[in-house]
């Protein structure tokens, strides 16, 4: 990974400046040998293909690794710097001063006894209006009126859902904002980044066909409006996937695509692998920048510890939703430039302009185990290293 970075001038995000363990960048032979060098008398131009002490290398990087992982703890809450009278720590309560003590209990009384019930009557509301008016939308024939009351209806419905969540949301560069036929890409941390961008514009939702309320939500809002859904047998053939929005994208006169490329949600403090699928249509790309404010409230949905309706819940007794969008100039892909280029260059502007550490990883490590391509990769490294060594012994 490091090395592909570094031949496509890629910025590559390092622990060393700010982790537990600090030291400057190395590589594996140049370590080794110096493994070698502290261990042993010998002169390391006439050393073995092997030594023993070679083994330290690997382990002191599965330490570090284990010390100061940058990929898991992507996964988890962000560690706030100050206490916002949500959620003290992660064990139980600890009495700090009476003064404090009051102040959580009455934070409490305010969010428990007020504002939650407010805001689950405007949920209630705004998901309410959104099947029954998309439903109704969806006799009348196609044409520019459709079109016009499905976005206007869609627009309320979606901005009485962040009033749901008192989200707090300002806009950049909206000039920037997505057009019709293309394809709106962002970096996904929660479930409600569709209603934070969806309050701003109108657009075609991507996602796979499910069951109880959101089953009867998602065939409503299709009635009025184009989304694109997949059954969960479809979901996994590509190329079927990529017929559906390349035909989507072709035709301008429907809205602008909504994917999060990395699959799956991550803590607003990074940007990780962003999936080619989306970027191999050869449509233009609007990418989005959605930074949080964790300080009001964390947005983040773990969703290996919270269910979606316990997060929803969560979300609605915090103080607030405070977050900021910025709409990047469009992006195209350059000549020469294949699809994992292009995602890479689009996940690049997006993690400048929001903030965020931009990581290479797969989002999907967060449920799956390491490939062993990456294993492998370290095994190549040392085995050419070692036989770069015995060729250059063999030439003198």
């Amino acid at each position: 990974i490091e090395r592909g970075a570094k031949d496509n001038n890629h910025l590559l995000y390092k622990p060393y400046s700010n982790a537990i363990i600090a030291k400057e960048p190395t590589s594996l032979e140049e370590e080794i040998k110096e493994i070698r060098r502290s261990g042993s008398n010998r002169d390391l131009d006439h050393a073995s293909e092997f030594e023993m002490s070679d083994i330290f290398y690997f382990c002191r990087q599965g330490v570090e690794s284990i010390m100061d992982d940058e990929v898991t703890k992507r996964f988890s809450a962000e560690e706030l710097e100050s206490w916002n009278l949500l959620t003290r720590s992660n064990y139980n309560f600890q009495h700090i001063s009476l003064r404090l003590t009051v102040l959580w209990g009455l934070g409490v009384v305010i969010r428990y006894g007020f504002l939650l019930p407010l805001r689950v009557t405007l949920a209630f509301t705004g998901v309410g209006l959104l099947v029954v008016l998309t439903s109704i939308i969806g006799f009348l024939p196609n044409g520019r009126m459709k079109n016009f009351l499905s976005e206007q209806v869609h627009l309320m419905c979606y901005r009485i859902c962040v009033r749901a969540l008192t989200a707090i949301i300002t806009y950049h560069d909206s000039e920037n904002k997505p057009k019709n036929g293309g394809i709106c890409v962002a970096n996904h941390t929660s479930p409600i980044d569709v209603i934070i961008l969806a309050s701003d514009g109108c657009y075609a939702m991507v996602g796979q066909i499910h069951g109880g309320l959101m089953g009867v939500i998602q065939k409503s809002m299709v009635k009025a409006c184009p989304h694109i859904w997949f059954e969960r047998s479809e979901v996994k053939d590509r190329h079927l996937v990529a017929k559906r929005l390349s035909d989507h994208v072709e035709d301008k006169t429907k809205l602008p695509i909504l994917i999060f490329p990395e699959g799956t949600c991550i803590n607003n403090t990074s940007v990780m692998m962003f999936k080619k699928g989306s970027f191999e249509i050869g449509s233009t790309v609007y990418p989005v920048a959605i930074k949080y404010d964790p300080r009001f409230g964390d947005a983040f949905w773990n969703s290996s510890q919270f269910g979606m309706v316990n997060y929803l819940l969560r979300m609605m007794s915090s103080w607030a939703i405070v977050c900021s969008v910025w709409y990047l100039p469009p992006m195209t892909r350059e000549e020469g430039e294949d699809a994992v280029q292009f995602a890479n260059r689009v996940k690049a502007a997006i993690a400048r302009q929001g903030g965020l550490v931009d990581l290479l990883w797969d989002g999907g490590l967060k449920r799956g185990k390491v490939k062993d391509t990456f294993k492998e990769e370290q095994q190549k490294l040392y085995s050419k290293m070692l036989v770069g060594t015995q060729e250059d012994r063999s030439r003198s």
